[in-house]
C-alpha cells in the first residue's frame, strides 16, 4: 500500500507499486527516453521492484512517473522521470519531482545524485547542480548505464 497525495481533482500522486502501469514505464523508457532504450522488459519490471516509485496519476491512469534508488539515508538516485506528452506544460515535472524528494523516507538522505543531458533547469531549483569534483567521483557501467 502506498502513500497517496491528492494533487487536485484529477491528479495524485501514489506510491503504491501495484498501481503502476509497467507497460506506460516500459512503453515509454524504451521508446521516447533517450536514456533506456535498450532496456528489456524484465529489466524494467525488476528496476521497478526495487525502487521506491512514484505514479503519479490522472483519474486513476497513470501519466507521470519517477523512480528512487536509494538506502534511505546516505544515498539517492533519482531516476526514470517522465510525464507523458499530452500532459506536459502543467507543472507536472515539477510537483513529481518536488514530492519526490519531500518523501518522508527520503527526505533526510544527505546525497541525491541523477544523470541528465536536457533537464538541468528543472532539477535546479531543488538544489542539483553539475559535480563539481569529477575526479573524485567513479563510475562503472555495463552496457546502456541508464
Amino acid at each position: 500500500m502506498g502513500l497517496i497525495k491528492k494533487l487536485s481533482s484529477e491528479y495524485s500522486i501514489d506510491t503504491n507499486n501495484n498501481r503502476i502501469d509497467v507497460e506506460l514505464v516500459y512503453r515509454f523508457l524504451t521508446g521516447e527516453s533517450y536514456w533506456a532504450k535498450d532496456r528489456s522488459l524484465e529489466e524494467v519490471k525488476k528496476s521497478l521492484e526495487n525502487s521506491l516509485c512514484f505514479g503519479l496519476y490522472k483519474n486513476d491512469v497513470m501519466v507521470g512517473f519517477a523512480r528512487v534508488v536509494t538506502d534511505f539515508t546516505v544515498f539517492a538516485y533519482l531516476a526514470d522521470v517522465f510525464i507523458i506528452k499530452e500532459e506536459r506544460g502543467k507543472g507536472l515535472g515539477k510537483t513529481l519531482v518536488e514530492y519526490t524528494l519531500d518523501y518522508p523516507m527520503v527526505k533526510d538522505v544527505k546525497r541525491w545524485m541523477l544523470g541528465t543531458m536536457d533537464a538541468h533547469e528543472l532539477y535546479r531549483p531543488y538544489g542539483f547542480s553539475e559535480i563539481s569534483k569529477p575526479k573524485r567521483w567513479m563510475e562503472r557501467i555495463i552496457g546502456n548505464g541508464f
